[in-house]
């Protein structure tokens, strides 16, 4: 099977990082991988989480950003470029990634379930794109495990992503208590202003 070129450039990119043997805290800590840009938007709520707990995305292994905690995207596709699936979790540890996130959509959302076989131990969080991609991304046998989140909620994959990092980072644990402490006072504001303004008043001010 002959393999596209930019699609053996990525693989030869994946092994050449590998090979570098980096210090982790240049590395990314979190992969984000999809099997469609067209997945993006889904995939986009996993960006947003982490980047509200000080995370920075890393577009050059060579040239880190001066944030300490970091993560990487790619488009991967488990049907159309099976190869680059295999590299990305071959090479993942090597690489430095702590976490993978991992999106696929349709019936066949394959990519999730695979890179957490090929990635392993790596630990991998699925996000099924799609109500229909569920069972696909969960459904891994025994003794081949994975994360999942319910369909959509990439977001809740980031900050899965961070709470796996915090129990080695202190930094990254007060980062994701300071986000759960602001949902409550959210809450509590919004209790507030509805029970001292009631319900026509507490309209009237949301509109």
């Amino acid at each position: 099977m002959t393999t596209a070129a930019d699609v053996q450039e990525l693989i030869d990119r994946l092994e050449a990082e590998a090979d570098q043997q980096r210090d982790p805290a240049t590395t990314p800590d979190v992969g984000i991988i999809m099997g469609s840009d067209s997945d993006l938007d889904v995939m986009a709520g996993a960006y947003e989480a982490l980047e509200a707990l000080g995370f920075a995305e890393q577009t050059d292994f060579e040239n880190p950003p001066a944030e300490r905690f970091t993560f990487e995207s790619y488009v991967v596709s488990a049907h159309r470029t099976p190869e680059l699936m295999y590299a990305y979790g071959d090479t993942a540890a090597a690489r430095g990634l702590d976490v993978i996130i991992a999106g696929a959509g349709g019936k066949s959302a394959d990519l999730p379930n695979m890179t957490a076989s090929i990635a392993y131990p790596i630990p991998v969080i699925g996000v099924p794109v799609q109500e229909k991609s569920v069972d696909s991304v969960i459904g891994m046998p025994t003794g081949a495990p994975i994360t999942a989140v319910d369909a959509g909620k990439s977001f809740n994959a980031g900050l899965s992503a961070a709470q796996i990092l915090a129990r080695e980072h202190d930094k990254i644990e007060a980062a994701l208590a300071d986000y759960h402490d602001s949902l409550q006072d959210g809450v509590g504001e919004v209790s507030k202003a509805l029970h001292d303004l009631g319900i026509d008043g507490f309209r009237e001010q949301s509109e």
